[in-house]
């Protein structure tokens, strides 16, 4: 099968972002030609000036719309592509320069319609990005699903680095409205059509973040707020694991209750030991005292926010007979 590449890029408000991302895109190993499509979502700060600079040298399809979210902007731009395989990134990304070309080889070696890639801190990042890239990508806060680990069995691609083929976006019909949770709803129904997703461990993408720890914190909540919709739309993707964030901030509330109240130190011995174990790993990755004490602070915020998410829409969803965007219409864009 023959393959072209078209970069599907939405971009809201990050001029910044995009002219480091293009920058990045200059630089590939890969021979052949690639094509970038570039939505902008809407925005009041514009890129096209940016993408203006780089013409001469990359073939980019520039596309303005209003805003709808960045899973209709991806809708938007695969459906305009030439290529016959969609690469997914955010605007917040920079690619190594041997990124597309180990696509190709691992794309040509053993095809899949669906495939997501990991993403890593770059060394120009500040401490906190790093610590938070720690923090969403470690087997011991995450379980590895966003692609550091070596179960590769069913597993879900995030729209920051993702592969999808025409084919399969014919068939799908691309993401859904619900944001954030429209990467894991769209794979899920890629499973359900029959088609398996993989994991591409070397197609890694710096995943730049430009966060703080409000935001952060704001991120991961919704990404707890969403995991009960979908598990009401796909029941047969339940797991007991989405309830460990929550029960991880119960108990932590209990541990310190217990001290208080029975003077007994059990529990927050257990949790010491936790995050001295998670301290241990961050200090190895990283080989920074500075990360990877941010990365403790960093996993504590990423469990409450997700673990009282997950909370409150489990409740909120029992006790109304309502649609799921008209209990949450925040997390739904028309």
């Amino acid at each position: 099968m023959k393959i072209s590449f078209s970069f599907i890029i939405p971009v809201f408000n990050r001029p910044d972002e995009v002219e480091e991302l293009l920058s990045s895109l200059l630089k590939q190993t890969y021979s052949k030609n690639f094509e970038i499509v570039i939505v902008e979502d809407g925005s009041t700060i514009s890129c096209e000036d940016v993408v203006a600079n780089f013409k001469e040298h990359l073939t980019i399809s520039y596309f303005k719309k209003p805003n709808s979210g960045p899973g209709d902007s991806r809708n938007f731009g695969m459906e305009r592509a030439l290529g016959t395989y969609f690469i997914i990134l955010d605007s917040d990304c920079i690619l190594p320069p041997q990124y597309l070309l180990t696509i190709d080889k691992l794309l040509s070696s053993k095809f899949v319609h669906c495939f997501g890639g990991p993403d890593a801190a770059h060394e120009s990042f500040s401490s906190v990005q790093k610590a938070i890239n720690y923090t969403m990508t470690s087997f011991l806060t995450t379980g590895g699903i966003r692609g550091n680990k070596n179960a590769l069995s069913k597993f879900q691609p995030r729209s920051f680095n993702m592969g999808i083929s025409k084919e399969l976006f014919t068939v799908v019909g691309g993401f859904g409205n619900i944001h954030p949770g429209e990467d894991p709803d769209l794979t899920i129904r890629i499973w359900n059509k029959g088609y398996k997703t993989s994991l591409f461990t070397k197609a890694f993408v710096y995943h730049k973040r430009r966060i703080d720890w409000q935001k952060f914190y704001v991120q991961v909540t919704k990404f707890g707020m969403v995991r009960p919709i979908l598990n009401l739309w796909h029941p047969q993707t339940r797991k007991i694991t989405y309830w460990f964030p929550s029960l991880f901030m119960i108990g932590f509330v209990v541990a310190w209750f217990v001290l208080i109240v029975y003077s007994q130190f059990l529990g927050l011995y257990c949790y010491g030991f936790y995050f001295g174990v998670l301290f241990v790993d961050a200090l190895v990755k990283t080989r920074s005292i500075k990360i990877a004490t941010l990365a403790l602070w960093a996993t504590l915020v990423q469990f409450i926010g997700y673990g009282y998410g997950f909370i409150k829409s489990t409740i909120f969803l029992n006790l109304s007979t309502k649609e799921p965007n008209k209990v949450f219409p925040k997390l739904f864009f028309k």
